[in-house]
């Protein structure tokens, strides 16, 4: 696998403009949380897998997004990621939403996802096949 992967891709439309004519903030959030479970399937952990062979599957502990340049109508954007750190329960990973024709980075984004069983409701220690599979992807900056 390469250094970062490219997880999605999309465009800026005019709905997604506020008053001043670039991407509201309130926007980002949806194209950067499509990439993270998109993420998983680039990492070889298709969510129907980790929850079929482990029990599992992952919920967003907490987010942040650094806003770096605006985007407007009709911009094309790639965002890619990788894996940042993992810990016992939990991963973090690191995003980038790039303009899609220039490669400028316009937004970031870090999230650690926490592994959680559907049955106890509660966190769960990182299976050691999950964790070798994100180890192979880790990245740290």
């Amino acid at each position: 696998m390469t250094d970062r992967m490219e997880l999605l891709r999309g465009v800026v439309h005019p709905w997604h403009l506020d008053h001043f004519g670039h991407m509201n903030v309130r926007h980002y959030a949806p194209f950067f949380d499509d990439a993270v479970y998109h993420i998983w399937t680039q990492l070889g952990l298709a969510y129907s897998e980790l929850l079929e062979a482990h029990g599992i599957h992952a919920v967003t502990g907490s987010a942040t997004t650094t806003f770096v340049k605006e985007l407007a109508a009709g911009d094309l954007i790639r965002i890619d990621g990788t894996v940042r750190r993992i810990g016992g329960k939990s991963v973090a990973f690191h995003l980038r939403m790039l303009h899609a024709d220039t490669g400028e980075v316009h937004a970031t984004y870090d999230v650690t996802e926490v592994l959680f069983d559907p049955s106890s409701r509660s966190s769960a220690t990182i299976p050691d096949a999950v964790r070798a599979r994100l180890q192979e992807q880790v990245r740290p900056e």
